[in-house]
């Protein structure tokens, strides 16, 4: 049985490393991995503090910017996180840094550690992609987001969470154009090829690691759940 995260590099780099919060999560995942021996994980790291300081800085120098330049800048931040969290997984992780999900040929261990790939869109593709490789079909986005809004909370303070949502309302709201560094619940790229594979998109808060194990376990939980709609 195997789960894929989107891990907003947020949680795991917001500004400095977060390393007290990583030690929750490698104890979260472990006694996971353990409860069934069938189990695997695959965490797909975003880019976090680094990316979007390294990025912000590029466009003070350059104008105008250049989108792909500020993605490379982006993908080495994911990858940058992407090998801490294969060091800190390194028991159960038994592979290099992926950064190419349709390179990935099998699934040694217990868990894998993606990153960045190329220009055109977020770690959450990565993750779609991976989820149609290996099976999965859900993908768990885990960001400082703990749920979709009907509009952006910190602009509109009526804005309400939505539980549940089809792919065609998700899409109406974020657009179908990736802009390097936009803050959105999940990307519009990743969003479109989700659709199309018909898989279920789960946006949550990646700091509420009680949540988190429900999300993984079939519990209850908070958050939205975004799928195909009936």
């Amino acid at each position: 049985m195997i789960k894929v995260v989107s891990l907003g590099g947020s949680i795991v780099a917001p500004d400095g490393v977060d390393a007290d919060l990583l030690k929750e999560l490698l104890a979260l995942v472990r006694d996971y991995l353990r409860e069934e021996p069938s189990r695997k994980l695959i965490l797909v790291v975003g880019g976090g503090g680094p990316a979007r300081r390294y990025q912000e800085a590029y466009r003070r120098v350059v104008d105008p910017p250049d989108d792909d330049i500020q993605d490379w800048i982006g993908i080495a931040a994911t990858r940058l996180n992407g090998e801490l969290l294969r060091g800190v997984f390194a028991r159960e992780c038994r592979q290099p840094l992926v950064t190419d999900p349709t390179a990935v040929e099998d699934f040694p261990g217990r868990v894998m550690v993606a990153a960045g790939w190329k220009p055109g869109f977020s770690t959450d593709f990565d993750a779609v992609m991976l989820a149609q490789r290996f099976g999965a079909g859900t993908v768990i986005n885990l960001s400082n987001i703990s749920a979709v809004y009907t509009a952006d909370p910190r602009l509109d303070p009526s804005a309400k969470p939505v539980d549940r949502m089809d792919w065609r309302s998700f899409r109406d709201m974020v657009g179908d154009e990736w802009i390097p560094g936009k803050n959105l619940p999940f990307d519009p790229v990743a969003a479109r090829r989700a659709q199309e594979l018909g898989l279920e998109v789960v946006v949550a808060s990646g700091r509420d690691l009680p949540n988190v194990r429900a999300i993984l376990t079939g519990g209850s939980f908070a958050g939205t759940r975004i799928d195909i709609g009936t």
